[in-house]
């Protein structure tokens, strides 16, 4: 004796929802796309979901996909994957694009700071936009020209062909470093700059000897160096070695070069704050691996990986895009302190 076929259970569409819930499949569309808003009441938005839920729906994402011409897909462009901030700023953007349903495809810049090449055979075809990361002017030429949204991270707001932009008060960043030494007494600086040419390093610098101008009596010498400790500390060496006064601070562009610098201090004998205050700025792993613990500012890497997904998210759904840069703030820590009389 044969069983009768068992039926094969089906998937519940937009329009069983939209029956369950007593609205039209255009406003269950409009729900569960997350294009509710201002056309569409909260209480029925939620209710749509509660059926959705309820009747365990789930998109046809390939269709809806289709018919809307997206691939989901956005691609964040940074300049090297050995950089924590890099790290958690992807972690903040792929947070966001889960939550509808988008991917992030993490793309290093083959060369550094710039020029970032076109990763796919045709970018528009492939993507929805990018979001790039502290990319030095023009290095996503060959990406603009895909005319895909661009939204611009932590970079030049005189840089065009832009959809949106999210950036870091830096400046502010570093005259709170200034501000902090000065108020400890030091006078004579020496500014362990970033050799990559950046938006970001460029306004660090300017904050950085603005304040400093405006404090009577104080010096600054700068010196650069490419972003690794060793780099780092051969340039802080020579500028403590060299002939005059000896500067009582080492203000870095970064932690990495802070790092540097504190390893030169301790080549000529110095101690880290006793002859010599060192500050960093990124708030990465490295500020409390080393000892003393640097002080540095913290920057919000996080947040602003999520700032910059939501703007092009905004930016895909005609939506304005949240305004104004993402504060920072200064973390005092052993390795500043007063000058010694």
């Amino acid at each position: 004796m044969t069983s009768a076929p068992q039926p094969v259970p089906t998937r519940p569409t937009s329009r069983d929802v939209a029956r369950a819930a007593g609205v039209s499949q255009a406003t269950v569309s409009l729900v569960l796309g997350d294009k509710w808003r201002g056309r569409v009441s909260a209480a029925t938005a939620e209710r749509v979901r509660r059926t959705a839920h309820g009747l365990g729906y789930r998109p046809n994402l390939a269709a809806r996909n289709l018919r809307l011409g997206r691939t989901r897909t956005a691609l964040l462009v940074v300049p090297a994957l050995t950089n924590e901030f890099f790290a958690r700023v992807y972690t903040g953007a792929a947070a966001v694009a889960a939550e509808h349903d988008f991917g992030v495809v993490l793309y290093p810049s083959p060369e550094g700071t710039g020029p970032a090449r076109d990763p796919f055979a045709s970018a528009s075809a492939s993507l929805d936009g990018v979001i790039a990361s502290s990319m030095a002017a023009g290095a996503l030429d060959a990406l603009r020209g895909a005319a895909l949204p661009l939204v611009m991270i932590d970079s030049d707001p005189a840089d065009g062909g832009v959809a949106a932009r999210i950036n870091l008060d830096v400046a502010d960043g570093m005259r709170q470093v200034a501000e902090h030494l000065l108020a400890l007494g030091h006078r004579r600086f020496v500014h362990l700059a970033s050799a990559v040419d950046s938006w970001t390093f460029v306004v660090r610098g300017r904050a950085l000897h603005e304040t400093l101008r405006a404090a009577p009596g104080t010096s600054v010498r700068t010196v650069t160096a490419a972003l690794d400790v060793h780099a780092g500390r051969t340039a802080a060496e020579q500028a403590l070695a060299a002939p005059g006064p000896r500067p009582t601070a080492v203000v870095c562009d970064d932690d990495i070069l802070a790092a540097g610098a504190c390893k030169a201090a301790r080549r000529l004998g110095l101690r880290v704050p006793g002859d010599l205050s060192v500050t960093g700025f990124d708030d990465l792993a490295l500020a409390t691996a080393v000892e003393p613990e640097l002080t540095t500012v913290r920057l919000p890497a996080e947040q602003v990986g999520e700032r910059g997904m939501a703007a092009l998210l905004a930016v895909l759904d005609d939506r304005p895009v949240e305004p104004g840069s993402l504060p920072v703030r200064l973390v005092a820590r052993g390795s500043s302190a007063a000058v010694r009389p």
